[in-house]
């Protein structure tokens, strides 16, 4: 039976680490929207995302502590009592993951272990929804790629975003605590990080074509899917309700593949003027592209009943428009 997620969360307790970032601030407004209890856990580490501006139309109906996910006393106490939690925290960017991965392994692995310790400890009714991310498969061996493709991490980042995932799924399987994970694409939209490119590249396209500057597009053939951020908040609803998500582990994606410079152009068209320049790629990032990519997302889609439901011109002219209002507060 198809799960009425919107409908189900009323009075729920609910908590979100990474919840002032981009996706985890969206997801907290949903669920404002839907009546959950929600309390957001957020270091704000100046590198990782967060930002207070996120959730200043919701800050007088969400609880917000400020707290590493790796401080364990902190999570046992916050952990309690809830009925869901989303974990978003983590360390996105994979160059930083290259120039330090002790970091990377401390907040993408270990520290999700710790969490998973917590709720071992004090709640083990709990239902968590991990966000992991595509770019643990690697450079594809094919496409569309569906969850049976080997995971060749090219970067640090990659290695730790498997074992965050794999520990939620081992502690489903012998601890019954109920968990699976989302393996992101790229995700965009209000909210997202746009100051540099730690998070997404098309958020520093976003500041240079709203500050009237070229942007660059290195190679510009690769492939790739996009999904718009409301559309993510679609997928972690539905599988945090579901039953039949418990211990898997689901690709997001698009049925919209497109190349960067494609992509290039439909910014521009998006925002109603501006240029780019095609570049080659640096040299250290060429070592860790993945080439094309693009998933096949039909496991979560006959599983929990998912579709993408923004189409890309329309959400990166939503997304545009957003930052040209408020990107004083992205800065």
């Amino acid at each position: 039976m198809k799960i009425n997620a919107d409908a189900e969360y009323k009075n729920k307790k609910v908590v979100i680490t990474g919840g002032l970032g981009f996706i985890g601030s969206n997801l907290a407004r949903k669920l404002v929207s839907l009546g959950a209890k929600v309390t957001i856990i957020d270091s704000l580490i100046p590198e990782y995302g967060g930002n207070l501006y996120n959730v200043s139309d919701i800050k007088d109906k969400v609880n917000i502590n400020i707290s590493d996910v790796r401080d364990e006393f902190s999570m046992h106490y916050l952990i309690k009592g809830q009925d869901y939690l989303f974990n978003l925290a983590g360390q996105t960017s994979h160059m930083d993951s290259m120039s330090d991965p002790y970091t990377d392994l401390d907040i993408n692995a270990k520290a999700q272990l710790s969490i998973l310790e917590s709720c071992r400890k004090w709640n083990k009714d709990i239902k968590i929804i991990f966000a992991s991310t595509r770019q643990i498969y690697g450079k594809p061996d094919y496409l569309p790629v569906d969850e049976k493709h080997p995971l060749r991490p090219v970067d640090v980042n990659g290695i730790n975003k498997v074992s965050g995932e794999n520990y939620h799924i081992l502690y489903n399987n012998v601890y019954d605590i109920r968990a699976c994970a989302l393996r992101l694409t790229n995700t965009y939209g209000p909210g997202m990080r746009i100051k540099d490119a730690r998070q997404t590249f098309l958020g520093i396209w976003i500041k240079l074509l709203c500050e009237g500057k070229n942007f660059e597009v290195w190679g510009g053939k690769q492939l790739r899917d996009f999904n718009y951020v409301s559309d993510t908040v679609d997928a972690f609803l539905l599988a945090a309700k579901d039953e039949n998500a418990n211990g898997k582990i689901f690709n997001l994606g698009s049925s919209e593949i497109i190349n960067l410079q494609e992509l290039a152009n439909m910014m521009v068209e998006a925002n109603g003027c501006g240029n780019f320049l095609l570049k080659d790629f640096p040299a250290e990032r060429k070592k860790i592209d993945i080439g094309d990519y693009y998933s096949d997302y039909q496991l979560i889609a006959n599983t929990l009943g998912w579709q993408p439901k923004t189409n890309l011109l329309d959400g990166l002219k939503a997304s545009i428009n957003y930052y040209k209002k408020n990107i004083k507060h992205y800065y």
